[in-house]
């Protein structure tokens, strides 16, 4: 071969080496990070420092890239195991573990297998805080039972750099024995709750109906008080006006007794005749009306009962004399005795009873 040639072949292999060296130089030294992940860079196997996302140098063939680290939240799925509660019932228990990378250094180098570590600190505290609990406690406070074991596996793994953010127990799975006794327990619990809420609703009723007897009971004393009220009201009244009615027939009567001891201090008797026939006639009504009477014999002489009815006429024609202008001092035409002789005489009063005269 040309000596020119193998010279001009030697140049060019070196270049293409110089060149395929600065590449691979140039691919050591460059690094870009993802979002969400951070990588530690070891020199020497020595740990110097952390890269963050976006492209990051560092010197080639002197520093390497350590761990490549997730730093977004992540779950892991606890798997199950048995439990035994603090009243030694078994039950099966599995969960779920949410956990953040928060120092990228500390969760490279202060853990081996940071995943597995935080799974079985887990699933040691999980027995741990479950078994000191009740078996009634378990299924109803499990609020409580994430709540502890967020806390005693959070502050065990923050020497790591890690921050557990949520534990769950997913499923508390008892024996079937068990199930079925405490199936058979809710339904006599309902049935107690039934029972009790079957009879508050029976006393309920029966003091709203003693109410309602009680509030119509009122109601009627009420009403019977303002009956008897207004009852009373009404008598006192009627009793007032009854008084009243027998004080003006007092007073009339009163007023008629004085004009008929006038009329017969002026010598009039035409007035003394007048009331003798009302008093007649209001016996003779009495008898009448009376309920046990049922035949009225009234044995009388005529000429008593004409006698008053002319005295009544008497008092009629000088009222209406005196109306006219007429002498007031006229007097009755006599009525002749049973002699037959011609002498006058006054009229006589009538009597109850058809007695003779004397």
């Amino acid at each position: 071969m040309d000596p020119f040639f193998a010279d001009l072949l030697a140049g060019s292999g070196f270049v293409i080496v110089l060149v395929l060296l600065a590449i691979v130089t140039l691919f050591m030294g460059v690094k870009p990070v993802p979002q969400g992940e951070e990588w530690t860079v070891e020199r020497f196997g020595r740990y110097t420092h952390t890269l963050r996302p976006g492209l990051n140098l560092i010197w080639p063939y002197v520093d390497r890239i350590g761990d490549r680290l997730n730093m977004r939240e992540q779950v892991l799925d606890v798997p199950s195991q048995e439990v035994i509660t603090r009243d030694n019932a078994m039950v099966t228990v599995d969960g779920v573990v949410f956990f953040q990378i928060l120092d990228a250094a500390k969760a490279a180098y202060e853990v081996t297998h940071l995943e597995l570590a935080i799974l079985n600190l887990t699933m040691t505290n999980v027995r741990t805080v479950m078994g000191s609990m009740d078996l009634d406690e378990l299924l109803s406070r499990r609020d409580d039972i994430n709540s502890k074991l967020m806390i005693v596996v959070d502050e065990a793994t923050t020497p790591w750099g890690v921050k557990v953010t949520r534990i769950e127990i997913k499923d508390i799975t008892p024996p079937a024995d068990l199930v079925d006794s405490m199936a058979r327990q809710m339904k006599a619990e309902r049935l107690k709750r039934a029972n009790i809420l079957e009879a508050e609703g029976e006393r309920q009723s029966a003091i709203l109906t003693a109410e309602g007897q009680k509030q119509s009971a009122i109601l009627t004393a009420e009403g019977e008080k303002q009956s008897v009220i207004l009852a009373a009201e009404g008598e006192r009244e009627a009793a007032f006006r009854e008084a009243e009615a027998r004080e003006r027939l007092a007073e009339a009567e009163a007023r008629a007794a004085a004009y008929v001891s006038k009329a017969i201090s002026e010598g009039n008797v035409q007035s003394v005749n007048y009331f003798v026939a009302q008093k007649y006639v209001e016996a003779l009504h009495a008898f009448a009306t009376s309920p046990n009477q049922k035949t009225l014999i009234l044995p009388m002489e005529t000429t008593g009962v004409l006698g008053s009815i002319a005295g009544i006429t008497e008092i009629a024609k000088e009222a209406f004399g005196r109306g006219d202008g007429s002498d007031a001092g006229a007097s009755v035409p006599p009525t002749p005795d049973n002699g037959g002789s011609g002498a006058t005489r006054p009229p006589m009063a009538p009597r109850p009873w058809g007695g003779n005269e004397p």
